[in-house]
């Protein structure tokens, strides 16, 4: 129908006329209130989102934590990931701990290592050195 009909009975039902797509020839258009639209619209994209990354979980990790726990924390990490969480990894260094920032690295890659042993993963931030340690964020590929 042409544009001008369907202006005047989106009014004659005091509703508004919403453009959903412009990609076809005509375009495609519907009569609804557009507050409801842009709420529908919203939930939908916060759905998106939602099952996009998932929800952060974070795992500490210590500069001297022992073999045992690293399983530990790379089981609990698995989990996470297979529920479809995104991980972060924090290593805390304190003290004269910051001087030895390689160690510490060499203990992260050992955690990621033991997590990629069950289950896939790819980085989506980088270990990165901040003012109390290092962070990295991982997620299942």
């Amino acid at each position: 129908m042409s544009i001008e009909q369907a202006l005047t009975l989106a009014r004659e039902q005091n509703l508004d006329l919403i453009q959903v797509t412009d990609k076809v020839d005509p375009p495609v258009c519907k009569i609804s209130e557009y507050g409801k639209y842009l709420y529908q619209q919203e939930k939908k994209a916060k759905k998106l989102r939602k099952r996009e990354g998932g929800e952060l979980k974070e795992i500490r990790l210590t500069f001297a934590i022992s073999q045992n726990d690293l399983e530990t924390r790379a089981a609990q990490a698995v989990k996470f990931l297979s529920r479809g969480d995104r991980v972060r990894i924090t290593l805390r260094l304190r003290g004269r701990e910051k001087a030895l920032e390689g160690y510490a690295r060499g203990k992260v890659q050992k955690f990621i290592e033991k997590v990629q042993q069950s289950f896939p993963v790819k980085t989506e931030k980088d270990l990165k050195r901040e003012p109390r340690g290092l962070t990295m964020i991982i997620n299942k590929a």
